[in-house]
């Protein structure tokens, strides 16, 4: 490939498939900046590190010097993608939509570069062109260009049927309503290229083949692949849920945690994918073993929060973990204030769950019957303890789970 953007995205493993790659690839060298986007439903007040990889992807077409768009769902959030789902998703209400969309621009507007330059990004949502659709005029238009019996065919249909889970006609018309998305973009935007991970391959064809049969015009598709870790297993979630990118979701300490707790064969894969790191730098890291991989972990997780968060809240963090792992004082470690009204019975499963630094009961007390669970320093093999919830409200506790996560309790 000649084009630096497509070489960037295979030099860090984030090139997956492609329609005419060949034909992309000398676009992409050409003079002018192409337009591309990737859509995000509001599910959510807050992105998370799930979404990240797309993210990265458009910082990266932006770095190369071409203009990204972010396509906000808030027309298809209320009918819902039915990818990799086993069920209808919860229907929003529009107040709620609302809200997630002013909650996740604060996301992008850390990792992209918005204004009215060539290059710059947009924000756009597709509410805008698609509440205002007449059905019928619709059906006579753009029925016709898609085949039920290819949709059929499409992972995001095909393995929700496989499993012999009901599919709604609603979520049925999820890809038409994507693949209409590129179209409009086009003519708005002049969009000509569509990006997202490899579970929307069969969407992004959609909206390839729609494109090019309506408007006679040839616009591209490209798919990252889905991010897991070395394990297997979907990366972004822990016990306590997902990874969120907005600190109000998320502490800046525990996001900077998830990276720092990376394991040792997925640190330069995720070094590549979530940084800026150079081909130098990370050939570098590359040559370290053993206990040495710490550094790479280190370097990931300063660079991954720098990112997000901004890189005045690193003296803190590490003046936090110094305290939690090292020799510093336990009055930095990071404090997790409760109000007394929202605890709803003084045992310690409660108060963890409560403080989101557990999911469930359930999980509290597999971790406590494991030995994994700490009171300051003391070991607690019942979950249910209680906790004198006043003498919280002078001293807080320390709570440890595990060996690689500490912070303080407190009551208000």
């Amino acid at each position: 490939m000649k084009s630096l953007f497509l070489q960037d995205l295979q030099s860090r493993d984030l090139l997956f498939q492609a329609t005419d790659l060949d034909a992309l690839d000398e676009l992409l060298c050409s003079k002018q900046p192409i337009v591309a986007y990737i859509g995000f439903d509001p599910t959510a007040t807050s992105l998370h590190v799930g979404n990240l990889s797309q993210i990265m992807t458009l910082r990266l077409l932006q770095r190369h010097g071409h203009k990204p768009i972010i396509l906000i769902g808030g027309a298809t959030a209320q009918v819902g993608d039915p990818t990799g789902k086993d069920e209808v998703r919860q229907q929003n209400t529009d107040e709620t939509i609302a809200k997630n969309i002013a909650g996740i621009k604060n996301s992008f507007a850390k990792f992209l570069k918005f204004g009215d330059g060539p290059t710059d990004a947009t924000l756009v949502n597709n509410a805008d062109w698609l509440m205002n659709i007449s059905y019928m005029n619709f059906l006579k238009e753009y029925g016709r260009h898609f085949s039920i019996n290819r949709m059929l065919t499409f992972d995001s249909v095909k393995s929700r049927l496989d499993r012999e889970q009901p599919l709604t006609f609603l979520e049925f018309n999820y890809m038409i309503l994507q693949a209409y998305d590129f179209m409009e973009l086009f003519k708005k935007h002049a969009c000509v290229l569509q990006m997202g991970g490899s579970d929307q391959w069969g969407n992004i064809v959609n909206g390839v083949e729609l494109t090019r049969r309506v408007l006679g015009k040839p616009v591209f598709g490209l798919t990252t692949p889905l991010i897991t870790t070395s394990s297997g297993a979907k990366m972004g979630k822990t016990a306590q849920g997902a990874v969120w990118l907005n600190d109000d979701m998320l502490s800046p300490f525990d996001y900077w945690q998830f990276w720092r707790n990376t394991d040792d064969a997925d640190v330069l894969r995720y070094m590549k994918i979530f940084t800026d790191f150079s081909n130098e730098d990370l050939a570098r890291y590359a040559t370290l073993q053993g206990a040495d991989i710490n550094t790479a972990k280190i370097a990931l997780a300063d660079a991954a929060t720098a990112m997000c968060h901004g890189e005045n809240v690193l003296s803190q963090i590490h003046i936090q973990v110094q305290a939690a792992f090292g020799s510093g004082s336990e009055t930095d470690l990071p404090t997790k204030w409760l109000e007394i009204s929202q605890i709803d019975s003084p045992t310690l499963e409660t108060i963890l769950v409560t403080a989101g630094l557990m999911a469930s009961k359930g999980e509290a007390k597999r971790l406590a019957q494991g030995g994994g669970l700490r009171i300051n320093g003391e070991q607690v093999m019942d979950a249910r303890q209680e906790i004198d919830l006043e003498s919280l409200r002078s001293t807080p506790i320390k709570i440890s789970l595990g060996k690689k996560q500490h912070c303080l309790v407190q009551v208000k």
